[in-house]
C-alpha cells in the first residue's frame, strides 16, 4: 500500500502512537523515498480537512494519522484504514468511556481494513519466524521483532528495485556515443511496456521468493509519485555521470588542433557550451572533481588566447566574471548602452567602420562579441 501510494488513514486514541505509526509506515519502503504527502497528526482544523473528507472524489494519495473519533465516520469511505490500540490505555479505560467512544462512531478493534486486492502472496515463513519463541522460550522482545520487520521490508524493497536499476542501466548511452565536441547525450526515455516484459522474464520472483502478479504491481508503481520521485533523481544522476564523462574526455582531447579549421562563431559556441556544462556539473551530484575543473579552466584559457585580441577581451571578461557590469573597448567610436530584459546593464564601446559592419552587412566580428555577452547573460 505504501509502495504504490495508496490512500491510508491510521486511527488511534494516542497521538504519539498514531504519529509513530505513520512515520513507521512511510519508512518501510526504504531506500525508496516516500514522495506523497503524509500527516502524522491530522485534525479537523487543518486547511485540507474538506478536501480529504469529501466523498465526491477519490481520496488523495496521502497517509493520515488521526485520533479524533469523529474521523471514524468521516473517513470510513477511505479504501485503507489501519486501527491501532494501546493495550495499556485500553486496560485502564472504563466501560463508560468505551460506550462513549462507540456512540461517537469509534471502533476500538485493532486491525487493517482494505479494499486493495493484493498482488503478491503472503510470506507465511516470515510470519512464523516473527512469532516464534525466543531463546528463553517466551515471545521475542518488541525490539527484536521490530528489527526483523525492518530487515524483511528492506529485503523486499531491494529486490523490488533491482529490476528497475537493471533496466535503467540499459538506458544509458554507450561511452562511444559521448564526444568532447558535442553536448553530452542524455538518458533514454523509460518505456513502460518494455520494462514490464523484462520483469515477466526475470523479475523479483526469482530473488525474493514470493509468488504473485508482479507485473500489475509494477504497473501501479510506475504511475505513482514514488516512482516519479525515484526516476527523477536517478535520471539526473545518470545525466550528471554523462556530463562528467564528456568533460573528462574534453580534458584529454586536442582542442587546439580541433579549432584550426573552425570559424570564430563555432569556437565561441563551443566555449559557451563548455561553460554551461561546467556550471551544471558544479550544482549536481556527484560534483565535478577539482582536477577536472582546473584542467578545463586551462583549456578555456588556451583557446581564448588563440583568438583575435578584440574577441579575447570579451571572452576573458565573460569567463572570469559573469555577474559584474561588463565594459568592452574595441576601438575609438561611439558608446552604446542598453538594458537587457534581465535588468543587467551592458555598456561597450565600438569602433567605426567595419566594427559596426554587422548593422550594414559588413563584417561579423562585433556580432560574435555581442552574441557571446548575451549568451553569457542567459546562462548566468
Amino acid at each position: 500500500l505504501v509502495l504504490i501510494n495508496e490512500p491510508i488513514v491510521v486511527m488511534s486514541s494516542s497521538p504519539t502512537l498514531c504519529a509513530n505509526a505513520v512515520q513507521a509506515l512511510i519508512s518501510l519502503i526504504h531506500p525508496l523515498k516516500y514522495c506523497s504527502d503524509y500527516r502524522p497528526f491530522f485534525t479537523i482544523h487543518d486547511t485540507e480537512f474538506k478536501h480529504y473528507t469529501t466523498r465526491t472524489q477519490a481520496p488523495p494519495q496521502v497517509v493520515l494519522g488521526v485520533t479524533n473519533p469523529f474521523f471514524s465516520k468521516t473517513l470510513e469511505h477511505w479504501p485503507n484504514i489501519i486501527r491501532i490500540t494501546d493495550q495499556s490505555i485500553d486496560e485502564g479505560r472504563s466501560m463508560t468511556s468505551r460506550r462513549n467512544t462507540s456512540s461517537q462512531g469509534g471502533d476500538t478493534k485493532a486491525g487493517i481494513s482494505t479494499k486493495h486486492k493484493p498482488h503478491l502472496s503472503k510470506n507465511k515463513l516470515f510470519g512464523k519466524l516473527l512469532h516464534a519463541k525466543g531463546v528463553t522460550g517466551g515471545k521475542r522482545p518488541l525490539e527484536v521483532q521490530n528489527a526483523m520487520i525492518r530487515r524483511h521490508a528492506l529485503e523486499l524493497t531491494t529486490n523490488f528495485i533491482i529490476p528497475l536499476e537493471r533496466y535503467l542501466a540499459s538506458l544509458m548511452p554507450l561511452k562511444r556515443d559521448v564526444s568532447p565536441w558535442r553536448p553530452p547525450p542524455t538518458l533514454k526515455e523509460f518505456d513502460e511496456e518494455q520494462f514490464i516484459k523484462m520483469v515477466e522474464g526475470a523479475g523479483p520472483h526469482m530473488t525474493a521468493g514470493i509468488r504473485g502478479n508482479w507485473g500489475p504491481l509494477y504497473k501501479k508503481f510506475l504511475r505513482s509519485p514514488n516512482f516519479i520521485g525515484w526516476y527523477r533523481v536517478r535520471r539526473e544522476e545518470a545525466n550528471q555521470k554523462l556530463r562528467l564523462i564528456q568533460l573528462e574526455m574534453l580534458c584529454k582531447a586536442d582542442v587546439l588542433f580541433w579549432m584550426k579549421d573552425k570559424q570564430e562563431v563555432e569556437i565561441v559556441d563551443f566555449l559557451l557550451q563548455v561553460k554551461q556544462c561546467i556550471k551544471i556539473a558544479l550544482t549536481h551530484h556527484p560534483t565535478i572533481s577539482t582536477q577536472t575543473l582546473q584542467c578545463l579552466q586551462r583549456l578555456i584559457h588556451n583557446v581564448i588566447m588563440k583568438l583575435p585580441e578584440d574577441l579575447q577581451s570579451c571572452l576573458k571578461t565573460t569567463f572570469v566574471d559573469s555577474y559584474t557590469t561588463q565594459s568592452h573597448v574595441t576601438g575609438l567610436g561611439i558608446r552604446l548602452s542598453f538594458v537587457t530584459g534581465l535588468g543587467i546593464r551592458l555598456s561597450f564601446v565600438t569602433g567605426l567602420g567595419t566594427r559596426l559592419g554587422f548593422v550594414t552587412g559588413l563584417g561579423t566580428r562585433l556580432s560574435f562579441v555581442i552574441r557571446c555577452i548575451l549568451s553569457n547573460i542567459l546562462i548566468s
